[in-house]
């Protein structure tokens, strides 16, 4: 019964610590179910279902188009879930499809309050489940957070599209000594604070920034400001009135909109999300860019596996080759010359 699930549990519980503050991908519908077939009633297993841990907390993801359908599947999932993880205190469902847009925010369907904090690498991160259609916290950039507290000592930090500042908050406890978080939501940047409240950073070396991202840069360039380390995790499309991102036909655009902020030597640390760009392509167009000598691919962060998927649980490959890459998140370290 269930074997899928029971399988990816089976590979996830080295990631299940005693206290139950961790955060990760328990089931990775996507990569690791049994097709769906075409005209079969709801299934557990079907790729539209994903399931996270956060803390004590079992977010439920139902992305399938059907929404009376993907809410049998999600009932199903949420009871075998409860019954294998009896230390799991709350579970919140998101539907994609449904029409009403407190559900695609999230629900809760079992227990009371959703956890607000997770513990990753030693540091707690403040998060709200309900507040945004996403977790508030993104689980397949945990290794650039081990990366930034490992490598931001001393430096100057711009996290740009910094939503609820995570990236940021690592820096700041890796020992960065000015961290400038930037996003349009105020409202997301208040979970940063929180965050670094949460681990008795010195919030006087961070500073929240509401705001367009082209037009900080503006005036960032304008005061002849330069950061040791740029931070750009866009989403995939977005326009605003300061200018355009599109991740996926103008993939480096906005990696040349934040290079003049860099000093020499300095780090640029780019995320590029989208599904259905192919890995390769994107390896090419920053290729293209490093060919003058003045970026340099330093390194390709990978995705967790928790979030990959496991060579013994992958089942289904992604819908576009996203190699070099490990995952359609693709990250990727550049270090910056001045001319």
């Amino acid at each position: 019964m269930l074997p899928k699930l029971r399988q990816a549990i089976a590979a996830r519980t080295h990631l299940i610590n005693a206290d139950h503050t961790a955060a990760f991908r328990l089931f990775s519908g996507f990569y690791e179910s049994v097709p769906a077939v075409v005209g079969a009633p709801a299934v557990v297993g079907v790729p539209d279902v994903v399931a996270d841990i956060y803390a004590r907390t079992l977010l439920l993801w139902g992305y399938g188009d059907n929404a009376e359908e993907m809410e049998k599947t999600l009932t199903k999932v949420r009871q075998y879930l409860l019954d294998q993880l009896p230390w799991v205190e709350c579970v919140v469902q998101k539907q994609r499809s449904a029409a009403d847009r407190a559900q695609q925010r999230g629900v809760v369907t079992f227990g009371d309050s959703p956890a607000q904090r997770v513990k990753e690498h030693g540091l707690w991160y403040s998060v709200d489940l309900t507040m945004n259609q996403d977790a508030s916290f993104y689980l397949d950039t945990r290794n650039l957070r081990r990366w930034l507290i490992d490598h931001a000592g001393g430096w100057s930090v711009y996290n740009a599209f910094a939503y609820t500042g995570s990236l940021g908050v690592a820096a700041l406890a890796g020992g960065a000594s000015r961290v400038v978080q930037g996003d349009l939501n105020r409202q997301f940047l208040e979970l940063a604070r929180t965050g670094g409240m949460l681990n008795r950073l010195d919030i006087g070396k961070m500073k929240l920034m509401a705001g367009d991202f082209f037009k900080q840069v503006a005036q960032f360039k304008g005061s002849k400001t330069l950061f040791d380390c740029v931070i750009i995790d866009p989403p995939i499309f977005s326009t605003t009135r300061g200018g355009t991102v599109d991740l996926v036909n103008e993939s480096t655009r906005v990696i040349n909109k934040a290079r003049p902020l860099i000093r020499d030597a300095g780090r640029l640390i780019v995320i590029n999300n989208a599904l259905f760009l192919n890995g390769a392509e994107y390896a090419r167009s920053l290729d293209k860019l490093c060919a003058d000598g003045y970026l340099t691919i330093e390194e390709l962060i990978p995705v967790p596996r928790d979030i990959t998927g496991y060579p013994h649980t992958i089942t289904n490959p992604p819908p576009t080759n996203p190699a070099p890459f490990n995952h359609s998140t693709k990250i990727v370290v550049l270090r910056v010359k001045r001319k």
